[in-house]
C-alpha cells in the first residue's frame, strides 16, 4: 500500500482490506485517456453505487432523527445534505483534492478545486467503502462526517432558505440585511466555480462556492447561519 493510500485511510478513519477499492475511487475519468496502457478503471461506478449508499443513509438517519417532521421538510433537509456543494465543503475539510487522479489538463483547469469532481469522489469513496467493509463500517463513516453536519442544519433550520434565514438573523441582530459579493471566479466557461462573500453592513461573515452565482450565495449563506448561531 503506498504513503498516500494510508494517509487517505487515517484521514477516513477506515481501514480497507482491499485498498484497490479505495485507489480506484480516487481515479477520474479524465486520467484514463492519458494512462490507457495502465488499463485502469474509473470510480464512475463506485460513484453510482455510492450515491445510493449515502441517499439510504441520510434518509434513514432523516426520518429516525425527525419523526415528526414533514415529507417536505424532509426532502429539503436530505437534499442540502447530499448537495454537490456540501460534500465538496466535507471533501475539502481533509484536502480530498490532493489525493484525485487526474489528467494533466483537468489538473490545469483547477480539477482539484472542481466541486463536481470533489463530489464525485466523495461518493465514490462512500462506494468503495461499503463494498470493501459493509454497512456497518459505512454508516460510521458518514455518522462522523455528517451527524454534526445534520444536527446544526436542523436546528438552525437552514435546510427551509438559508439566504432567508441568514436575513432574519441579521436583521434581527443588526436591523440591517445581508448582501452578496462575488469575490473570486475560477475555472474553464463550462465549469466555473464562484466564490461569494456574505457581508453584514461591512463586515465579512462568510464565504462559500458554488457552480453558479445562486449556489455560491446559499453556500456563503450556510456558513454564515452556523456561525451566527452556533449550537
Amino acid at each position: 500500500m503506498t504513503d498516500t493510500l494510508q494517509e487517505l485511510q487515517d484521514l477516513l478513519g477506515v481501514k480497507f482490506k482491499n485498498p484497490a477499492l479505495l485507489e480506484q475511487a480516487l481515479i477520474h475519468r479524465s486520467y484514463l485517456n492519458e494512462n490507457r496502457a495502465l488499463k485502469l478503471v474509473s470510480n464512475e461506478r463506485l460513484e453510482f453505487l455510492g450515491d445510493a449508499v449515502l441517499e439510504l443513509w441520510t434518509t434513514e438517519k432523516l426520518y429516525t432523527m425527525f419523526p415528526d417532521l414533514p415529507e417536505g421538510d424532509l426532502t429539503s433537509l436530505r437534499s442540502l445534505i447530499v448537495c454537490t456543494e456540501n460534500l465538496a465543503n466535507l471533501a475539502n475539510k481533509i484536502s480530498l483534492g490532493k489525493f484525485v487522479k487526474l489528467s494533466r489538463g483537468e489538473e490545469s483547469h483547477q480539477g482539484r478545486q472542481n466541486q463536481s469532481i470533489l463530489a464525485d469522489t466523495t461518493e465514490s469513496i462512500i462506494g468503495s467503502v461499503y463494498l470493501d467493509l459493509g454497512q456497518v463500517a459505512v454508516n460510521r463513516l458518514l455518522e462522523k462526517f455528517l451527524g454534526e453536519e445534520i444536527t446544526i442544519i436542523s436546528q438552525q433550520k437552514i435546510y427551509k432558505d438559508p439566504k432567508s434565514r441568514f436575513q432574519e438573523i441579521a436583521q434581527a441582530r443588526n436591523g440591517i440585511t445581508p448582501r452578496y459579493e462575488t469575490i473570486k471566479e475560477t475555472g474553464p466557461d463550462h465549469q466555473k466555480i464562484f466564490e461569494v462573500a456574505a457581508y453584514i453592513g461591512t463586515d465579512l461573515i462568510a464565504t462559500g462556492s458554488g457552480n453558479s452565482k445562486q449556489k455560491a450565495e446559499e453556500s456563503a449563506a450556510i456558513a454564515a447561519v452556523k456561525i451566527l448561531s452556533p449550537s
